[in-house]
């Protein structure tokens, strides 16, 4: 039994935490990093009489057929191939590997996790937010638009509160030195509200600001419901984004038992989309309200388990990659 994990070189600790539970069972798995393929990775698959995938990485080569699950993890389709290629040149080449590579995933006749498509369409913000209100999940109220006049309109409901922003995708910018600069929930402000010509080039969400008494983080695996939470106040950094502030907060997250209404609304959300992993973020107000905010079908989840609260969710998720069940 071989378990085929499909990633990048520069993923986190997730994959060795699954490798070493997957190998602990007696089994084996095949890691594929997408930013190595075509320049260091080769993929070889035929289609016709005969219908065979190989995969060959240095002295190590797998053969498709053997793989009874596959992990669709992290991609960075054609990282490696030189920045100097032509830019049409280049593009063109890093889509040719995205179509090979996601071609490759889906005519896998193995047991998905999850299946493309429904990490795709899970993907779509508007679409969560639609789900988890009709699951009657509490949700912010949320705008996403180019049109300044609505934002400002959408700011004057919230005098108490004010709102916020964020990018519906995981948008980082890179500096002379490559050094990323992410783009985080923030508030928005009066002079931000007077100043909103670039919306004619980017769209934006925002959303009402939320009071936080603690906020929360439910992974879910299969049947397996793991929350912690972390008072996201306690460092003016992550007053509105506690990523912004992960690193210094990591070792401060604490297990936290939702309501049991609660904990059945998200399981029904997962079997909505037909995901058997998703990372939960959700704010629980002083006044003791759960918000949902979002789902995330790859979201991580090493430090829930590298530090306390030491949850075993590698454990769970190389049971459900071994055994094939939903």
């Amino acid at each position: 039994m071989t378990v085929l994990i499909v990633t990048f070189s520069q993923d986190n600790e997730s994959i060795p935490l699954v490798i070493k539970e997957i190998e602990a069972r007696g089994e084996k798995a095949f890691r594929f990093d997408t930013d190595r393929y075509p320049t260091e990775v080769k993929l070889d698959i035929y289609c016709g009489d005969t219908e065979k995938v190989i995969i060959t990485d240095g002295e190590n080569k797998l053969d498709l057929s053997e793989v009874s699950s596959v992990w669709y993890r992290r991609m960075r389709y054609g990282a490696k191939i030189p920045q100097t290629m032509e830019k049409q040149f280049r593009d063109a080449s890093v889509e040719e590997c995205r179509r090979t590579v996601r071609g490759m995933i889906a005519s896998l006749k193995a047991f998905h996790f999850d299946k493309m498509s429904n990490v795709d369409i899970t993907n779509h913000k508007q679409l969560q937010l639609q789900v988890a209100r009709q699951l009657g999940l509490d949700i912010p109220r949320t705008l996403t638009s180019n049109n300044s006049e609505a934002v400002r309109q959408f700011a004057s409901e919230f005098p108490e509160h004010g709102i916020v922003t964020k990018m519906l995708s995981s948008f980082a910018i890179y500096g002379d030195k490559n050094e990323e600069m992410v783009v985080f929930t923030s508030p928005v402000t009066e002079d931000d509200l007077n100043n909103m010509e670039g919306l004619c080039y980017c769209p934006m969400t925002f959303q009402e600001n939320i009071p936080k008494s603690v906020e929360l983080r439910t992974t879910i695996v299969g049947h397996h419901v793991f929350t912690a939470a972390v008072d996201s106040q306690s460092l003016s950094g992550s007053t509105y984004d506690w990523r912004k502030e992960g690193r210094n907060l990591a070792k401060n997250w604490q297990p936290y038992e939702l309501p049991e209404d609660i904990e059945k609304k998200l399981l029904q959300l997962m079997a909505h989309f037909g995901l058997n992993y998703g990372a939960i973020d959700i704010i629980v107000t002083p006044d003791g309200r759960y918000v949902f905010l979002e789902i995330n079908p790859v979201g991580e989840f090493f430090w829930m388990e590298v530090y306390p609260p030491n949850f075993p969710i590698s454990s769970a998720i190389a049971e459900i990659l071994l055994t094939g069940r939903n």
